[in-house]
């Protein structure tokens, strides 16, 4: 007599990161371009605005960003066989191979490097040479600030900007305000690359990490009219205290009050300039909330915490998911959410936000049915390999039971570790993507 084999029950942590992956497949690059770019013959009609390719005498395109790859070679396969761009593409790992027609840079991310500033310097170069009977396509994503860059002052060198980066991205400001002083000492930002081929027709196509209504902070908006002011830059780096910690040539800028203004709206510079997103926030949440309905929870979405401390983002959406149960009575309970949090640097361990902020959930949740997920869009979670980590009630007694005290990786910035010794990270590799960080918080 056969005995029936017992079915596998799901933990909340197998589910989490199922909904994570199958939220990564959803938002496929490829697909997403394919149907934002309408073509038909010689005419692309995007967010309808129609341009006929055969009125230009060239395309020129300027790839860059943590999806730019595969934003560089769904825009070529749009195009073929009619029509081959001319492209120029900075990416920040190296790819698996080339696109006919592009000029690859391998450059660095979060802190520029040699690289980084060379992809700078020919995009600068190609973008002069480009004229009225030129279609220039910028095809724009999350991480672009470092990847591609510039000196606007002749007297800052790659030793500048590496400072100034690493200073920014450890002061714990929002990336809105680091972005505040990139643009105004940068001539890759702030508009500045729309500045640079003052008469042609320009349409940027862009994959979005920021919040919704703050484009002009993605990869610091080179081809936008730029909100901020000279003003701004020097609130916030007096804000931060960055001043004393960046190379004397940066100081110096300040100090003399020679930061220079950014182009603004109205600029005839944006008068052929168009701007449209192919993905955002908006479609990895629902994709999420799609993903965690199909399992069999009843989800809430809760983006409010963005930019929120850890502690108090972990308060409020373990708080949300209590209410989520409350409303649900004799259901699983779900609460997604997109966005980023605050998390200084204050040690030198491994891991970033993510792992962070999971991290800071395990003695709350612990001895529950709850299950905690966080990781990056872009499968890259700060200084780690991970893209995130999950927890679930569980987790602090085996923590415990290894000599491993919370409190401790996190003062040390080491939710890496952590989690990699409990068999607790989530390891994609790069995605070649990057929307947002999602949250995953599950009543299982």
């Amino acid at each position: 007599m056969k005995v029936a084999k017992a079915e596998h029950v799901k933990s909340g942590k197998e589910i989490a990161r199922e909904v994570f992956l199958q939220t990564l497949s959803a938002i496929d690059i490829g697909a997403a371009l394919e149907r934002h770019l309408d073509r038909s013959g010689s005419t692309i009609c995007c967010e309808g605005r129609r341009f006929d390719l055969k009125q230009f005498e060239r395309i020129e395109a300027i790839a860059y960003g943590k999806a730019s790859f595969a934003m560089a070679e769904a825009f070529t396969s749009i195009l073929a066989p009619d029509f081959e761009p001319r492209g120029i593409l900075a990416v920040p790992t190296h790819p698996s191979h080339e696109i006919p027609g592009w000029k690859i840079f391998v450059t660095a991310h979060p802190v520029p490097d040699g690289n980084s500033i060379a992809a700078g310097h020919a995009i600068l170069d190609a973008l002069a040479k480009c004229d009225e009977k030129t279609l220039v396509v910028f095809l724009i994503s999350g991480g672009g600030s470092s990847l591609v860059e510039f000196p606007l002052y002749p007297e800052l060198n790659l030793r500048d900007f590496q400072q100034l980066h690493a200073v920014l991205v450890a002061c714990g400001a929002p990336i809105e305000e680091i972005n505040v002083i990139r643009k105004h000492l940068s001539a890759t930002k702030g508009g500045r690359l729309a500045a640079a081929a003052p008469n042609s027709v320009k349409l940027t196509l862009g994959i979005s990490d920021v919040p919704d209504g703050e484009e002009t902070a993605l990869a610091s908006g080179p081809t936008l009219p730029d909100p901020t002011t000279v003003a701004d830059a020097e609130r916030v780096a007096s804000k931060y205290g960055v001043m004393q910690k960046m190379t004397p040539p940066v100081a110096a800028i300040f100090r003399e009050q020679r930061l220079r203004e950014t182009p603004k709206e109205g600029d005839s510079i944006f008068a052929n300039s168009h701007f449209d997103l192919v993905l955002r926030p908006h479609d990895l949440r629902h994709s999420a909330h799609h993903a965690c309905e199909a399992a069999g929870f009843a989800c809430v979405c809760d983006d409010s915490t963005d930019n929120w401390p850890i502690e108090k983002a972990a308060d409020h959406l373990l708080e949300a998911l209590s209410m989520a149960q409350e409303i649900n009575p004799g259901r699983r309970a779900a609460v997604i959410a997109v966005g980023e949090v605050s998390s200084p640097v204050t040690g030198g361990g491994l891991g970033g936000r993510s792992s962070a902020f999971v991290l800071s959930c395990v003695e709350k949740i612990a001895g529950t049915n709850i299950a905690v997920f966080s990781g990056g869009t872009d499968g890259v979670d700060g200084n780690s390999p991970a893209a995130g980590a999950v927890a679930d009630g569980q987790s602090l007694a085996r923590a415990r039971a290894l000599g491993m005290d919370p409190a401790d990786f996190f003062k040390r910035c080491d939710a890496y570790t952590f989690f990699s010794r409990l068999g607790d990270v989530i390891i994609t590799g790069p995605t070649g993507n990057n929307l947002r960080d999602l949250r995953i918080l599950l009543a299982n």
